[in-house]
């Protein structure tokens, strides 16, 4: 039996508690996923796969608690008072949507949540033009007059959701992004 998702959605969260499982926790609640059993996949993003607003995703989740919920997860907890923690998902989406695309997931410490995120689209296209068979300078390839990459002559978008937050004295802090996939 093959699972292809048909939809997917991107989410955030931040966590604060004064046990690292609790703080992460709190992240998946902020996130709006705490309902489900996630399971961390890698970083294809199927075909004709739509985006859908996170609203909409959760709240499909939340009619369906247990649930087992494929998704690209980037994740980071810290008790370190005041060290900068930062999470995020790129994307890497083929204009042609009979394309399939990439995931990728980061998370660094001291790096702001835009930082973060720039880093994490750059991984995404290396992926995306990797398993094509290409290398690309990032810097070469990006087209900023029309916010995309050219990649072996495709044009292909990318994105990303962050997040960025610092553990309180006493306490930890847990950053999340997530590509949520619904089949």
């Amino acid at each position: 039996m093959l699972l292809v998702p048909k939809r997917f959605f991107l989410t955030r969260g931040i966590g604060y508690h004064k046990d690292k499982l609790g703080s992460f926790e709190m992240a998946l609640r902020d996130a709006g996923i705490e309902v489900c059993n996630l399971v961390s996949v890698s970083s294809i993003l199927p075909p004709e796969c739509e985006e859908i607003p996170a609203e909409e995703g959760i709240r499909e989740l939340k009619s369906c608690a247990g649930a087992i919920t494929f998704c690209v997860l980037s994740r980071l907890e810290s008790d370190e008072p005041h060290r900068l923690l930062s999470a995020a998902v790129g994307i890497a989406k083929p204009m042609d949507p009979r394309q399939y695309g990439y995931l990728s997931e980061y998370h660094p410490f001291g790096k702001t949540d835009a930082e973060c995120g720039d880093y994490a689209e750059d991984l995404a296209a290396e992926m995306y033009a990797s398993a094509r068979g290409f290398e690309i300078d990032v810097d070469k390839a990006y087209l900023e007059a029309e916010d995309l990459w050219l990649i072996g002559g495709e044009r292909v978008k990318t994105y990303h959701i962050s997040v960025d937050a610092s553990p309180q004295p006493g306490s930890w802090c847990s950053v999340l992004a997530a590509a949520v996939f619904l089949i």
